[in-house]
C-alpha cells in the first residue's frame, strides 16, 4: 500500500505489539512535542491485548496519527520496515511504544540534521526508567567516549534520513531483536552519525519488553547470532554469511553472554533473573572470558539482585566521572565504529 503524500518534513514511526500498559504515555509524549508539524505513523503488529483499540481512540483524536493494522504478527524487524514504508516524510524519527520522548526531541534532532547535511542519522543518550516511570539512572556519558561495537543510544531515540534508510535496504529480518544495531553498523559506512549527550529520550526497563516477553528460544538464538556477528566484525570479517544460515536450532547451545544480557534486563526491571537453568541447559561453555564472566555474574545476580544492581549503578557513576573532557549537553558527539 502506497503512503499518502503529506507536507510534513518529519515522520514519527512506531511499531506496536501488546504495549498497552505504557502506550498512552508513549503516544502523548509525541503529540506533545514542541515541533508539531509531523505525521505519526503507527503500525499495530496484530496486538492481542487491546492496544489496537486504544490506538483507534488516539487516531480519532489527532489527525496527525495514521494507524495501520496488521492482520498477522510480523515481528520486530519486519514491523519496523512496514511502519517506515508507510511514511512519506524525508526525516524519520523512530519511537518505541513503551518509552517516552522528551518534548523538544523532534525539534532538536531535526535542527541537527538541517545544520549538518553530511549527517544521515542522529540520536541521543537516554534516561532509564522503571515500569512506573521512576528514574533508574541518568545518561551514561562514558558510552559516548568508549569505542564499542555496540551503540550508546536506544533504538527509539534515532532520527534518520529516509534516503539513507532506503539506500541501505532498511532493517534486515535476519537480525530481529538486534535490527537497530545492524542498521546503524551499515549506516555508519555511508554517513556520519551524531549523538546528543542531552537525554531526549526515556528508555523503559520492563518485564513486558519485547525480548523478555517473546519466545525464549527465538530470542536466545537471535542474541547468539548478534554476538557471533559482532565477533566477526571485530576480526574484520563481514557477517552476511552468518545471516544466511547462522541461526541456531533450538537444541543447539548458544553464547553465554546471551544469558547475561537477559539477566541485565531483569535486574534493571526490578526482577530476580530467572535464566540460570536455561544458562546451564543451553550455554556453550568454554575456557574463555565470556564463560568466566557468566559463571561469576549469573549466580550473584540470582542470589542478590539488589547488590548486583547497586554495583552496576556505582560502576556507571564512576565511569561517568572519569569522562574528560565532559561533553556539553547540546554539543553533538560523532559516533564511529572502532577502527573507523
Amino acid at each position: 500500500m502506497k503512503s499518502p503524500q503529506t507536507d510534513a518534513q518529519i515522520a514519527v514511526v512506531m511499531p506496536v505489539y501488546n504495549a498497552l500498559p505504557y502506550l498512552d504515555e508513549a503516544v502523548q509524549s509525541i503529540l506533545g512535542q514542541t515541533r508539531g508539524d509531523f505525521e505519526f505513523v503507527i503500525y499495530d503488529d496484530a496486538s492481542t491485548d487491546g492496544s489496537a483499540e486504544r490506538l483507534e481512540h488516539w487516531a480519532a483524536r489527532d489527525k496527525r496519527i495514521r494507524l495501520i493494522r496488521g492482520d498477522r504478527n510480523l515481528g520486530p524487524a519486519a514491523s519496523s520496515n512496514a511502519v517506515v514504508r508507510h511514511s512519506s516524510a524525508p526525516l524519520v524519527a523512530r519511537m518505541d511504544a513503551d518509552d517516552v520522548s522528551m518534548p523538544d526531541r523532534l525539534e532538536r534532532q531535526a535542527e541537527l540534521l538541517a545544520k549538518n547535511p553530511d549527517v544521515g542519522l542522529v540520536a541521543s543518550l537516554c534516561e532509564s526508567i522503571d515500569s512506573k516511570g521512576r528514574l533508574l539512572r541518568g545518561p551514561e556519558l562514558w558510552r559516548l567516549v568508549r569505542r564499542s561495537w555496540f551503540i550508546p543510544f536506544p533504538h527509539g531515540s534515532m532520527m534518520f534520513r529516509r534516503a539513507l534508510f532506503d539506500a541501505i535496504g532498511g532493517y534486515r529480518d535476519e537480525c530481529e531483536y538486534w535490527e537497530d544495531l545492524d542498521l546503524v553498523h551499515r549506516a555508519s559506512k555511508m554517513t556520519r552519525i551524531l549523538v546528543l549527550p542531552r537525554p531526549l529520550y526515556r528508555y523503559r526497563n520492563s518485564v513486558s519488553g519485547t525480548r523478555i516477553a517473546s519466545n525464549q528460544y527465538r530470542v536466545e538464538n537471535a542474541m547468539d547470532l548478534r554476538y557471533r556477528s559482532i565477533d566477526r566484525v571485530r576480526d574484520n570479517w563481514p557477517y552476511d554469511d552468518l545471516l544466511r544460515d547462522g541461526r541456531r536450532r533450538d537444541d543447539e547451545r548458544v553464547d553465554p553472554r546471551v544469558f547475561v544480557s537477559f539477566g541485565l534486563l531483569s535486574i534493571w526491571s526490578g526482577e530476580r533473573p530467572s535464566v540460570v537453568r536455561r544458562f546451564l541447559r543451553r550455554a556453550r561453555l568454554r575456557f574463555d572470558r565470556a564463560t568466566l564472566i557468566s559463571l561469576l555474574w549469573l549466580p550473584w545476580a540470582k542470589i542478590s539482585p539488589r547488590s548486583m544492581r547497586a554495583f552496576l549503578e556505582i560502576l556507571s557513576r564512576r565511569r561517568n566521572r572519569a569522562v574528560s573532557p565532559v561533553p556539553s549537553p547540546d554539543e553533538p558527539v560523532e559516533w564511529r565504529l572502532p577502527g573507523s
